[in-house]
């Protein structure tokens, strides 16, 4: 799975960079996308690699809190994004005529740099509030990853800041984030509804269906991971595990596949490439 999210994301990448068809608002927010995907999957790959292969299951403290802010901080990433790729189609399909006015390139470069500090200064509390506790000896990790609902269990003193402060964290990014989104496609669907050519509805809707796809991949594992570490004291362990591996694990790797199977520019420029290099070898 690392091999394919991170070869399927770097794809993706390549391709954007030297297809200069693909240098749009659209392809742009994918390509941080992509990216992202690859930071995430980059911060669990030495832990994840040496509990699968090597069955080693210790990891230092440090290392733990380190791991914890990254995977949190590319995943606020990575929910802002989305949130701007939504803004994107919203802007496509309601105002087409201001599209590149709107979203012009420091406009988007902006857009991409608010995510990344957003991420960071919302999570760089979280390992700052988690070294100030006690935490006992022999504790064990539900995952594979460091995870902040996880890592604050193993503490032996007193959590109600960390969860307050977690809930916040939940409320100023992915809450809003996924709020916006959802009144972004209402506002789209009433656009399209109000097309009266039925072609042009299905062509409307048809690019934004790899946006909706990944976005149900990475706020519902999300959710649900969320909701078993709230109220699920008596879930299975195998459930924690499960959700705990497909919130990491699913969306870098489908992300690529849906876009270069959904999105037909990025199929064409793909296979463009494979032609050429077909051609030169």
């Amino acid at each position: 799975m690392y091999l394919v999210a991170l070869l399927g994301n770097c794809t993706i990448l390549f391709v954007i960079k030297t297809t200069s068809i693909l240098h749009e608002p659209q392809y742009i927010f994918l390509s941080m996308l992509a990216a992202t995907d690859v930071g995430l999957s980059l911060s669990t790959l030495p832990t994840v690699l040496k509990f699968f292969l090597l069955n080693h299951r210790e990891i230092e403290f440090h290392s733990c809190l380190a791991q914890m802010f990254f995977i949190h901080t590319f995943s606020s990433m990575e929910s802002a994004i989305l949130l701007a790729m939504a803004f994107d189609r919203f802007v496509a399909i309601c105002d087409p005529l201001h599209y590149t006015v709107v979203l012009t390139p420091p406009r988007i470069i902006g857009i991409g740099l608010i995510a990344v500090f957003r991420g960071v200064l919302l999570m760089v509390p979280l390992p700052i509030l988690l070294k100030r506790l006690p935490f006992c000896k022999g504790v064990i990790l539900s995952h594979c990853y460091c995870y902040h609902p996880d890592v604050m269990k193993l503490a032996c003193g007193s959590v109600r800041v960390n969860i307050v402060y977690g809930l916040s964290l939940v409320l100023c990014s992915f809450a809003i984030d996924s709020i916006f989104i959802v009144i972004s496609y209402i506002l789209i669907l009433k656009t399209v509804l109000g097309v009266t050519s039925g072609d042009g509805q299905l062509k409307a809707l048809n690019t934004c269906v790899s946006h909706i796809f990944t976005v149900f991949i990475f706020y519902v594992p999300l959710i649900v991971l969320a909701l078993i570490h709230r109220f699920g004291t008596f879930t299975s362990p195998l459930l924690h595990v499960t959700m705990a591996n497909l919130f990491l694990f699913l969306t870098p790797v489908l992300n690529p596949l849906v876009y270069s199977l959904k999105t037909k520019q990025i199929r064409l420029a793909m296979h463009k490439i494979l032609k050429s290099k077909a051609n030169f070898m």
